[in-house]
């Protein structure tokens, strides 16, 4: 990419709408630099505190209390569910519920019905009485919304599977779709692989319909209206009346379908399924494919004592919390993730290439390699296999953020044997690319969207597009690479700034929101060659300084991903003040909104090193659903910190 920008085309909207940046005062700058190399010293030695023997780090991945409830009604399902495991669990759901009897799906998040519901049903199973005071607010909340009746498909499927909902009032997903080939439209490898882990087994659930009673009934959750559908999402009228008359075609053939197509339909899903099993005992090492394939393959006829059974059972034993306010589970862990954000960080702190710490991670990090094939290559077969994932188990799918992230941390460490493994992965992230020159996670060119418009897909997102953080981070490693004029990352560098939003940010895929965009981009764009005074990047200074807040922090609610008024609104967080801060040092700024955020991060950060941050700052999908990344709050102003005192040295 060239250094500056005349052949792509500006992006419309408005400039920067505040005057010029304001330079910090000298004497001010130097103040803050003794206080931010003080911080930044108690940060790297917190984190270097926190690295395991092996040379991993991982911080607790944290969600909402449906994984909770889904863990106990997984049990109830399977006839495994032990009295201390409910109260464990009953214990810690209790202590997430607000005090108006709801339960929302991230800190500070406004009630959500289908998570309120769970949370209740789960409540009902470990004995809580619906007369209790916390049983009844959150039994009028629900009648107050629609009831049941106006929760998403997936909390209907786990309510039908106990007699709670009928099946009839379900949409459909017949297991026979897993004899589409992957040129067809709503194959299965047109939902991104977290949505397809999910969809196969429970198209299986689905066709066979299961009913084990609960010792209770629901009737109290009830609204007596009709279920709602997409929960409320728009939907353009013409697909909604195709896909209705489909979901109408699908009931009548559920009836009576075709008896030897529907059994080899089945043995077919149940293989794939079985394939797809990790060492651990999880599938894909996340909790939605995990709980529903240990249902599917019950229902299939594997018992709770089957090899495969049991390994799923103790996997998630492996991702389970026991702590003084109960029992939770981790939705995922994110060790390759966390580890290598904490090389990077650690990195920019000043540690040398050769310290112990970072060569045991890098020793770690290179045993992680996904060297076989996976789902990405039904799309690329002929892309060589080289990559990594997030977790400790997963070879069937590696991603390309993760990726990106390893080879900018290895390039950092003077490990003797990583260059083999870090040209494997460049040569599968160039692979990886797009039609259209971005990045996604999982998959190249998963970009069909009309599997979105089906009933069934009323929660989170199905299909895996490229986003402007993945690329950002894919260019980011490839420039650092030495391949920074090279075809695959002039068009990535297109595509992110093609993608830039009127208003001079970038959305945020995996992280909240507009903010975290604007943290993985602008350094990007700056690595590859774009000059920090091209039109674009000031675009992006002007809008992070529109949106720093009073204190001097940055912050966006995860309400900015529904509601525009949220865009780069929130409190102030750790994480969230480092991305605006890298965006800004990478910018070249040395401006009083940096002294301000650097000043931030100093006064906030604790006696150990470490800084507190109770909002979400991660996505799983937007809109949908949240994470709490424990390792973000450390990592990412150690980065900052480490970046700002680097510049003024």
């Amino acid at each position: 990419m060239s250094t500056t920008v005349p052949s792509v085309p500006a992006t419309t909207g408005p400039g920067p709408t505040t005057t010029p940046t304001t330079v910090a005062a000298p004497e001010v700058a130097s103040a803050t630099a003794l206080r931010a190399a003080t911080a930044l010293r108690a940060a790297r030695d917190h984190l270097l505190s926190l690295q395991s023997p092996e040379g991993w780090w991982k911080g607790e991945l944290r969600t909402n209390v449906t994984m909770d409830a889904e863990d106990l009604l997984l049990r109830e399902f399977l006839g495994v569910r032990s009295e201390a495991d409910t109260r464990g669990a009953a214990d810690w759901i209790r202590s997430q519920q607000a005090p108006d009897g709801t339960w929302a799906n991230f800190h500070g998040g406004p009630p959500d019905l289908s998570t309120t519901v769970e949370a209740y049903t789960a409540l009902r199973l470990a004995g809580d009485p619906v007369d209790a005071a916390h049983m009844r607010r959150a039994a009028e909340y629900v009648r107050r919304e629609g009831g049941i009746e106006g929760t998403r498909v997936f909390t209907r499927i786990w309510l039908a599977l106990f007699g709670q909902w009928s099946w009839d009032d379900l949409p459909v997903m017949p297991p026979e779709l897993m004899f589409l080939p992957p040129w067809c439209p709503l194959n299965v490898y047109d939902w991104a692989c977290w949505a397809r882990q999910t969809i196969v087994p429970l198209t299986v659930v689905g066709s066979v319909r299961p009913v084990r009673p609960l010792p209770f009934g629901l009737t109290e959750l009830h609204a007596g209206r009709r279920p709602s559908g997409r929960s409320g999402r728009p939907s353009l009228p013409g697909w909604r009346e195709v896909f209705a008359g489909l979901d109408r075609a699908l009931h009548v053939y559920e009836r009576r379908p075709l008896r030897g197509l529907r059994t080899a339909a089945l043995r077919r899903a149940g293989e794939w399924i079985l394939a797809r099993q990790e060492a651990d005992g999880s599938w894909g090492g996340i909790q939605p494919p995990w709980v529903y394939s240990l249902i599917a393959l019950n229902l299939l006829g594997y018992q709770v004592d089957h090899p495969v059974m049991r390994r799923g059972l103790a996997g998630l034993d492996r991702f389970t919390i026991r702590d003084g306010q109960g029992r939770r589970l981790e939705a995922c862990q994110s060790p390759v993730w966390d580890t290598v954000l904490a090389v990077n960080a650690l990195a920019d702190a000043g540690l040398p290439a050769d310290h112990p710490a970072l060569l045991r991670a890098a020793d770690w990090v290179l045993g992680e390699e996904v060297r076989g094939p996976g789902d990405w290559a039904v799309r690329r077969p002929e892309v060589p296999p080289g990559g990594w994932a997030f977790e400790f188990d997963n070879d069937c799918y590696p991603d390309t953020d993760d990726t990106a992230e390893v080879i900018l941390a290895l390039s950092r460490v003077a490990h003797p044997q990583s260059d083999p493994a870090v040209e494997r992965a460049v040569r599968w992230l160039v692979g990886m690319a797009s039609r259209d020159g971005g990045f996604a996670a999982f998959d190249a060119d998963n970009t069909r969207t009309l599997c979105t418009r089906l009933p069934f897909c009323d929660f989170g997102a199905v299909i895996d597009p490229p986003s402007a953080d993945v690329t950002a981070h894919v260019i980011e490693a490839l420039c650092r690479q030495g391949l920074a004029d090279s075809p695959v990352v002039r068009r990535a560098g297109v595509w992110l700034l093609k993608a830039q939003e009127p208003d001079g940010s970038w959305f945020g895929r995996w992280g909240a929101n507009h903010v975290y965009g604007l943290g993985c981009v602008v350094p990007a764009l700056v690595a590859a060659g774009v000059r920090p005074d091209a039109p674009q990047i000031r675009r992006a200074v002007a809008w992070l300084e529109r949106h720093q807040n009073t204190d001097g922090g940055w912050g966006e609610d995860m309400r900015s991903y529904r509601d525009p008024a949220w865009i780069g609104r929130g409190e102030s967080t750790p994480s969230q003040t480092a991305w605006a801060l890298l965006a800004l040092l990478a910018a070249g700024e040395r401006s009083t909104a940096v002294h301000h955020g650097v000043t931030w991060l100093v006064e906030h950060q604790r006696e150990d090193g470490g800084w507190d941050e109770d909002h979400y700052t991660g996505t799983g999908f937007p809109g949908d659903f949240y994470i709490n990344y424990e390792i973000y709050r450390l990592v990412f102003p150690l980065s900052a910190l480490g970046r700002y005192l680097k510049g003024t040295s």
